[in-house]
């Protein structure tokens, strides 16, 4: 809020650190015996946070004081689908009908999470008992709730000016998060077929401001303004026309509606009867009666504590991380290869002497193609041999690509994921080194593993990803 440059390492670690301290302290007190290795922590992140993304939080994690071993890492509509699968077939929701009776084994149905960053758009089947399997990749983007917080906020910037909002934030930040507050009060509370006008408290210090640095009342600048007919100031409080109030959640609400359809129109979404709707967004009326106006002919449910059903869905998560059977591949996955270069398939312009090896470079070796279907634990192994006998570190960088056959990482579709990095023992002269790299893929995080051919011993391996790729929309 204070606009100020810090490290978003630091930022996120020491909010974890504060949560994990804060809920320690409070288990303590009810279990003195209780030590931090007992627990096991399961942190949320938006489903389409791509992997550096996830490793940022996986660090920010560790070093507030988290274990590795103690982390999950699970997606939010996942976390909210399975919280789902728990709500007692008796508890009825919003549309008169339970979640398990109309959802049932066999069926595919669409999670809609709105949270307060992103809207995370998921498909699910449920193929067995408890278990379900992702249908499509997840899709969304910037369209939570806080995106009608800034549209209230670019609508006080254009009455009472962007210095004056800018200087109420830096110079009274408890009043400038009160107004914010009594907005996300009546955000919450507005009903789709309200008429009349909304009331918020307006603090004192933006009255006070406004006339020491505007010389007007806030009465008076409304009444010069394009808004003098629906917005007025009157008893501390702005009385704002019901339709301008509404008017702040189109742009975030026609984003959700728009991006639905597009799914909706895929081959194997099609048959999709059910909408889901969770996250804390979700429990706004008029997101509820948008969903269900512009998509008459599927059942929308929104369950019992929607705003935490994903709060909820990851401990039961953390018990049982394998109720997701199946997901899909966001992209194709590869490693950068340098095979023997073959005139028949290879460029001249890609040849390239390694020792007295022509070999061509840039070839992008497939782990997993965009769309396939992978259980958890999936592994692809490739053998690598080090090129040259001084060799201390074996690096390989890995791509992901948009398109199902790449055939190079420097096309345009591919971009560098990250490196590989497997040190190297030493080996006598004349010796050849072979290491065997594997990718294990199908759960939440990409997770790599190395093992020397000769010895058979698992080698210190460790993956960078690039942190420029990090979702820059949701909850970072």
């Amino acid at each position: 809020m204070t606009k100020k440059r810090m490290e978003a390492h630091k930022v996120f670690t020491h909010s974890i650190k504060f949560l994990v301290t804060h809920l320690f302290d409070r288990l303590k007190s009810a279990f003195p015996d209780i030590v931090l290795d007992d627990i096991q922590f399961v942190l949320t992140v938006p489903a389409i946070w791509d992997d550096p993304s996830k490793q940022f939080m996986r660090e920010a994690a560790t070093a507030a004081g988290i274990n590795a071993n103690q982390l999950s890492i699970a997606l939010e509509p996942e976390a909210a689908s399975i919280y789902c699968q728990h709500i007692p077939t008796e508890v009825a929701v919003s549309g008169n009908s339970s979640f398990l009776k109309t959802a049932k084994q066999g069926s595919k149905y669409m999670i809609v999470d709105l949270g307060g960053g992103t809207a995370d758009i998921t498909v699910h089947l449920r193929s067995g008992e408890g278990v379900l399997d992702e249908v499509r990749p997840a899709s969304g983007g910037p369209w939570g709730g806080k995106s009608v917080d800034d549209k209230f906020e670019k609508f006080l910037q254009e009455v009472l000016g962007k210095e004056l909002m800018e200087e109420l934030r830096t110079e009274n930040m408890e009043d400038y998060l009160d107004l914010f507050r009594e907005f996300e009060s009546k955000k919450r509370n507005i009903a789709s077929v309200k008429t009349g006008k909304v009331h918020m408290k307006v603090p004192l210090a933006l009255q006070t401001l406004t006339k020491k640095k505007l010389k007007m009342s806030v009465s008076d600048i409304l009444k010069d303004s394009s808004y003098k007919e629906s917005v007025h100031f009157a008893n501390m409080k702005l009385h704002m026309a019901v339709d301008v109030f509404k008017d702040l959640f189109r742009p975030t609400i026609e984003g959700i509606i728009k991006h639905l359809k597009d799914v909706f129109m895929e081959k194997n979404v099609r048959d999709v009867e059910t909408i889901l709707l969770v996250g804390g967004f979700s429990e706004c009326e008029l997101v509820q009666k948008a969903v269900k106006d512009n998509f008459k002919d599927k059942k929308v449910i929104i369950p019992e504590d929607a705003g935490l059903a994903v709060l909820k869905g990851a401990v039961y998560y953390g018990h049982v991380p394998k109720t997701i059977g199946r997901r899909v591949a966001r992209y194709t996955y590869g490693i950068q290869s340098w095979p023997e270069f073959d005139p028949n398939k290879h460029p001249e312009a890609k040849k390239v002497m390694i020792g007295t090896t022509p070999r061509c470079r840039d070839v992008f070796f497939k782990y997993v193609t965009k769309g396939e279907m992978l259980t958890p634990g999936y592994r692809r192994s490739q053998i690598f041999q080090a090129l040259k006998p001084d060799e201390e570190c074996l690096e390989c960088a890995i791509y992901v690509s948009d398109e199902e056959n790449p055939v190079f990482v420097d096309d345009p579709s591919c971009r560098k994921l990250g490196t590989l990095r497997v040190p190297l023992p030493r080996v006598s002269m004349g010796c050849s080194l072979e290491i065997e790299e594997t990718m294990i893929f199908g759960d939440t995080e990409v997770e790599v593993q190395a093992r020397d051919i000769y010895t058979n011993q698992q080698c210190e391996v460790s993956f960078d990803l690039l942190s420029n790729n990090v979702v820059q929309n949701g909850n970072s």
